[in-house]
């Protein structure tokens, strides 16, 4: 199974042209290199003028959606074939099957740097969910749900979370209770926020090919 590490994060946002939010901080900071106008990865990376095919543009789409959300291809496109058969518009569907990964949660609530490192806290078991330690990253949480994180055994980390930062938000699909690092799902139709970032039309057409 491949595998995205440390060293090539970076190339990955290079080569989808835009940021991806694979590593924490350094994304947010003037060391990013898509801040410093960073042409894509390879030796002619600068030359590359070549108009793409409806068929590439689709996958770029697909592709970065993949990487933003740390998920493999074949679980990626399970998520969508399960959203196919589900009520209501595939691409809704599609978003909040990902939006609810357990992993993707505690990112967005702040309990982590990024995604891949709420998805080492998981499997370290220093995430609960309902006051039970689950290290299952792709578990859908659900509305009944509490996603906490235990503060002793993630002590090392507290200080560097996204959520240490006096100004972070959480989005308005998470109830967040920043002195007990809980979340929950907020009641009502959620409102992801991810269209900035992905393409859900483009990536629908990619697998309705």
């Amino acid at each position: 199974m491949s595998r995205i590490t440390l060293d090539t994060k970076c190339r990955l946002c290079r080569a989808a042209g835009t940021k991806l939010y694979l590593k924490g901080s350094r994304c947010l900071s003037a060391k990013c290199p898509i801040e410093k106008g960073a042409t894509p990865p390879g030796m002619h990376g600068a030359k590359r003028a070549k108009k793409p095919t409806d068929y590439g543009i689709q996958l770029r789409a697909k592709q970065k959606a993949k990487r933003i959300f740390g998920v493999q291809e074949a679980q990626f496109k399970n998520y969508f074939l399960t959203a196919k058969t589900k009520k209501g518009l595939v691409g809704d569907v599609f978003l909040d099957m990902l939006a609810r990964r357990l992993d993707n949660v505690v990112y967005e609530a702040g309990l982590s740097l990024s995604r891949s490192h709420a998805k080492q806290l998981i499997s370290h078991g220093h995430v609960f969910v309902n006051d039970k330690p689950l290290n299952i990253p792709s578990y859908p949480v659900k509305r009944t749900d509490t996603v906490s994180l235990d503060t002793k055994a993630a002590a090392k980390t507290i200080e560097t979370i996204r959520l240490a930062d006096k100004d972070f938000k959480a989005p308005s699909w998470l109830d967040l209770n920043k002195s007990k690092y809980a979340v929950t799902l907020s009641s009502g139709t959620p409102e992801y926020g991810y269209p900035k970032e992905i393409d859900l039309n483009l990536i629908i057409e990619y697998y309705s090919r």
